[in-house]
C-alpha cells in the first residue's frame, strides 16, 4: 500500500521539476533573455530611446506597484480579524480621495511629458554622419506622405522592404530621380554605418511585420499601403549582424520568415553594391541569351529589366 499512497506525490514532484526545468531553459535561452525585461537596443539611436523610455515607465510602475501592494499587505496584517474585534465603519476620507486623484493626474502628466520628449527623436531620422555613405541612393527625395519622414537635409539611403510569403526582399534606390534600380537582395539587408537608412515597407500578399528589435520598433507590411521607418547604425558596429523575424502570423511557414541586417563600413558597402550590380548584370545577360536561343521571335520583348529582376 505504501508505494500506491506515495505515487500521486511522486507524480506531482516530477511534473513540478519538469515545469521548473522548462522555465529555466526559457529564462536562460539567449533570445528569450535578450535584455531580459526591457526592449533590445544598441543598434540605433531610435531603439535606444525606445529602451530608455520603456525603462523610465517600468521603474515608475514598479515604484507604484510596491507602494500600493505595501499598503495592502500592511492593512491586511494590521487590521486582520481578531477574536472579539469589531470592524470600524468608515464612510470616506475627502482629503485622501483628493490626494490620490491629484497624484494619479500628476503621474499621467509626467508620463505624457516624458513620452513626447522622446517621441520626436524616435520618429524623426537624423542626418547621416560626415563619414557616412554619400553615394547613389542618398540624394534628397520628395516626401511621399506625412509619414515619410526624412533627415533635416533630406539625404538618406532609401531601401524598399517588401514582405512576401515567406521572405523579405530589399530593393536599393539608385539615386536617379529616386527610382529603384536593379540592385536587390533577399533575407539579408546590407547597410553602411554612420548613415541614416530610411525604409519604405510594404507587402505583396498578406500582412507581415518588419522587426529588427535592436534597430527600433516593429512596422507592419500591409498590401496596398506603405509604412516608413528608419535606423542609423554607429560606426563602431561595423561587422555586426542584427537579427529579427516577421512579427505577424502570415501563414504556415511564418517561423521561417527571418530577417538580418549586416552593418558594414561605407567603403565596404560601395564594394558590396558594385559586386551586386555586376552579378545582376551577368545574370541578366545569361538569361537574355538563353531566352533568345529558345524564343528567337520574342527577341525584341526581352529586356534586362524583366530578365532577372521582375517587379516585386
Amino acid at each position: 500500500m505504501a508505494p500506491t499512497a506515495t505515487y500521486p506525490n511522486l507524480r506531482r514532484t516530477i511534473l513540478a521539476a519538469l515545469a521548473l526545468a522548462a522555465l529555466g531553459l526559457l529564462a536562460f535561452a539567449g533570445v528569450a533573455s535578450a535584455d531580459l525585461a526591457t526592449p533590445e537596443s544598441g543598434g540605433s539611436s531610435n531603439a535606444d530611446d525606445i529602451d530608455t523610455l520603456y525603462k523610465f515607465v517600468l521603474v515608475l510602475a514598479i515604484i507604484i506597484f510596491i507602494a500600493v501592494e505595501g499598503v495592502l499587505v500592511y492593512s491586511l496584517i494590521k487590521y486582520r480579524n481578531r477574536k472579539g474585534a469589531v470592524a470600524a465603519q468608515i464612510h470616506g476620507n475627502t482629503k485622501l480621495e483628493i490626494g490620490w486623484t491629484v497624484g494619479a493626474a500628476v503621474l499621467l502628466v509626467v508620463l505624457g511629458g516624458v513620452t513626447f520628449a522622446f517621441l520626436g527623436d524616435i520618429r524623426n531620422p537624423p542626418n547621416s554622419s560626415a563619414n557616412g555613405y554619400n553615394g547613389p541612393g542618398t540624394e534628397p527625395v520628395k516626401f511621399a506622405s506625412a509619414e515619410d519622414r526624412q533627415p533635416p537635409n533630406g539625404r538618406a539611403l532609401r531601401i524598399q522592404v517588401n514582405g512576401q510569403q515567406y521572405l523579405w526582399r530589399y530593393t536599393y534606390a539608385d539615386g536617379d530621380d529616386n527610382r529603384l534600380n536593379n540592385v536587390f537582395a533577399y533575407t539579408e539587408m546590407v547597410v553602411p554605418t554612420d548613415t541614416t537608412v530610411t525604409l519604405a515597407i510594404k507587402a505583396q500578399d498578406v500582412i507581415h511585420s518588419w522587426w529588427i528589435p535592436q534597430l527600433g520598433g516593429k512596422f507592419d507590411a500591409v498590401p496596398g499601403h506603405t509604412n516608413y521607418t528608419w535606423f542609423k547604425i554607429p560606426g563602431d558596429k561595423a561587422g555586426q549582424v542584427f537579427r529579427g523575424q516577421c512579427a505577424e502570423l502570415c501563414g504556415r511557414n511564418h517561423a521561417n520568415m527571418v530577417a538580418t541586417v549586416r552593418a558594414v563600413t561605407p567603403d565596404q558597402y560601395k564594394l558590396w553594391l558594385a559586386g551586386k550590380k555586376r552579378a545582376i548584370e551577368t545574370g541578366n545577360k545569361a538569361v537574355i541569351a538563353q531566352r533568345k536561343a529558345l524564343f528567337p521571335t520574342e527577341e525584341d520583348q526581352v529586356t534586362e529589366d524583366s530578365a532577372v529582376n521582375p517587379t516585386p
